[in-house]
């Protein structure tokens, strides 16, 4: 597994795979103890917290912004606390700067406390940096692939180089991935060091795969757009029903992508997709 910059294709196919909420059990865990009452405590936020720790989820876990960049979700919620409960000390400028920056990772918010007085930065900097020390104390039973998805892992690599493509740390993903023996079954890593799932995708087309050669596999509405906008297949490991999702990716997916006839039966997962994400924020939203 080698970064972005180092990798080479090796085979004709390449398949893309989102971490947290595809092959890892860890959406909500993560979440729920580490993301958003880091946030509170952070930002002085307890008087406010169990209506800001839900809506935190409804960002990140219960929307179409599942699977946001941790940057990306803290700039939305801080904005809407600073319009609700409490005013947020230079919320415009970060705002500004999670919708417009090329990466939004630690380094890149370390460069911007070099850049700016704006006290945020560095108060972003020691929540993600808080919310990296929550996921590494998380237990192994909370941070676990979803049951199917290693082997399906590695049945995909047998045909297809694969790429994690993820928005999150890129070193809670090499942890996770190395303790429960993902990583032999992975060519390439992709985090958010490495720019947006979009911007990934993009470079890896640069390694000169043929059209209808690239998938991305992930669970939010951000994964399927990204693959949509590089003009690359997508196939959706449905909330609630991920271990069905890998073994359909492994029995009848992988072939049909494989075999070059994939397209009409993305149009069904698709549609299977947006089903399940309509019952999906309903029971949650």
């Amino acid at each position: 597994m080698v970064d972005l910059k180092a990798f080479n294709k090796s085979k004709d196919f390449l398949i893309c795979v989102d971490s947290d909420g595809c092959i890892m059990d860890t959406m909500d865990i993560k979440h729920f103890k580490c993301f958003g009452p880091c946030m509170v405590k952070e930002w002085g936020l307890e008087q406010w917290q169990d209506e800001i720790l839900n809506r935190w989820n409804d960002i990140n876990l219960y929307t179409m912004t599942r699977g946001i960049n941790r940057f990306a979700g803290l700039s939305m919620a801080l904005s809407e606390i600073n319009e609700k409960y409490c005013r947020i000390e230079g919320i415009e400028e970060f705002v500004q700067w999670a919708n417009n920056a090329k990466e939004l990772s630690n380094a890149s918010v370390k460069q911007m406390m070099e850049e700016s007085e704006n006290p945020i930065f560095n108060k972003a900097l020691l929540w993600s940096l808080a919310v990296n020390q929550g996921i590494n104390a998380l237990k192994d039973y909370e941070k676990k692939p979803f049951e199917g998805a290693r082997e399906g892992l590695s049945a995909l690599n047998k045909k297809a180089d694969i790429a994690v493509v993820s928005s999150a740390n890129k070193e809670a993903v090499i942890e996770e991935w190395n303790r429960w023996g993902l990583s032999s079954d992975v060519d390439v890593l992709c985090c958010q060091d490495a720019g947006t799932k979009k911007e990934c995708i993009a470079k890896l087309k640069k390694q000169n795969y043929k059209s209808g050669h690239i998938l991305m596999v992930g669970d939010a509405v951000g994964d399927r757009q990204a693959a949509e906008i590089n003009g690359v297949y997508f196939y959706p490991i449905l909330v609630k029903h991920e271990t069905e999702s890998w073994n359909e990716l492994v029995d009848i997916a992988l072939d049909k992508f494989i075999g070059l006839d994939y397209a009409d039966y993305e149009t069904q997962k698709k549609r299977e997709f947006e089903e399940n994400a309509r019952v999906f924020l309903t029971i949650y939203s």
